[in-house]
């Protein structure tokens, strides 16, 4: 009796004895380890690719889109449509699962596509209308858009529908409208979209792209200097 008593006390303290040094090891020392070495080689991914303005303040991811738009008249009103304020570079659609989805404006409650065909009435009437709005907010007194202009991320949405970035076509479409809004000169705005325009990955992957969030941080410091 008292030997079985003796390796059954033996037994548990070689159990806690285990799960004192593997809580140790797993839960203390590896998590600050992992963690250090994510802070010193990937502190920016580490900390969620954070976006901050000339102040130092974060205004986001660079890896979430935003939308740019002017306040609603009746905030209440879940049926009033946001219009886009024109003196920001605009992302692409957000429709994401759908008009009825909560993620119409880059929610980050769901994402998604609409999974809807390319012959969908629903989905046709959707790009034809955000392409005519696309022409009619980007023509300026010089500057006319035709709809041979308008490249295809301009009036669809992304596969997530939480794309932060646009094709460099979308931003130079957009160049004449931003500037004349801003006061700005086009060679100005011009420098701007190029200097934040990123290649292909690796030189082959991907598409070349402008982080929407970014290009318009730079603009805000751009108008208030």
């Amino acid at each position: 009796m008292n030997n079985s008593v003796g390796n059954t006390a033996r037994l548990l303290w070689a159990g806690l004895r285990a799960l004192l040094v593997l809580t140790i090891v797993c839960g203390v020392l590896y998590p600050l380890a992992v963690t250090g070495i994510a802070q010193v080689a990937f502190g920016d991914k580490a900390n969620g690719s954070e976006i901050k303005d000339k102040s130092g303040q974060v205004v986001g991811s660079s890896l979430i889109g935003q939308t740019y738009n002017l306040p609603k008249q009746n905030p209440d009103d879940p049926e009033e449509a946001a219009k886009p304020d024109l003196k920001w570079f605009q992302p692409r659609p957000s429709n994401g699962l759908g008009s009825n989805s909560v993620n119409t404006q880059y929610s980050l409650i769901l994402s998604g596509a609409t999974n809807k065909a390319a012959d969908n009435p629903d989905l046709v009437k959707l790009v034809e209308d955000a392409k005519a709005a696309v022409i009619a907010d980007n023509s300026t007194a010089t500057y006319k858009v035709k709809p041979s202009d308008v490249p295809a991320d301009a009036v669809t949405s992304s596969g997530s529908g939480l794309d932060p970035a646009i094709s460099p076509a979308y931003a130079e479409l957009q160049i004449h409208r931003v500037a004349e809004q801003n006061h700005l000169d086009v060679k100005q705005v011009e420098k701007l979209v190029a200097d934040h325009t990123t290649g292909r990955t690796l030189g082959f992957m991907g598409e070349p792209r402008v982080n929407v969030l970014e290009l318009n941080t730079a603009l805000k410091a751009l108008t208030k200097s």
